[in-house]
């Protein structure tokens, strides 16, 4: 049995359609991680950077506060990135895919198939 987490925000639609395309592609009853009303603590973020490549994998740059900030006008730091997404779900790349401490974040179905024969069809 594989280990597998979900974390996502119910009212997002690319949460939803990359859902509904795992559950399609057979992976049923996994755990789902609502990362507005259930916030990730700062050691499950650092986890998921780790297993994401940095803080860049996570992070998040289409976030509004991102503009407001005017966060791209500078180049950001991975502590940075790291305070942000701690300070602010919405720094978060969602939805998220953990499958046996790998992770694939943001949905590309392309992408997301790939992950799936690579880390839940082995």
């Amino acid at each position: 049995m594989k280990d597998i987490t979900f974390y996502w925000l119910p009212n997002c639609s690319t949460c939803r359609k990359a859902k509904s395309y795992i559950e399609r592609h057979g992976i049923r009853n996994f755990p789902l991680r609502d990362i507005k009303d259930e916030p990730l603590t700062r050691e499950e973020i650092v986890e998921l950077t780790k297993m994401l490549g940095g803080a860049e994998g996570l992070f998040s740059r289409r976030a509004v506060r991102y503009r407001e900030l005017k966060l791209n006008e500078r180049e950001l730091s991975d502590a940075e990135m790291l305070d942000l997404m701690v300070e602010d779900y919405t720094f978060l790349k969602r939805p998220v895919l953990v499958i046996d401490g790998r992770a694939i974040a943001g949905y590309f179905e392309k992408f997301w198939s790939q992950f799936l024969e690579e880390n839940y069809y082995q």
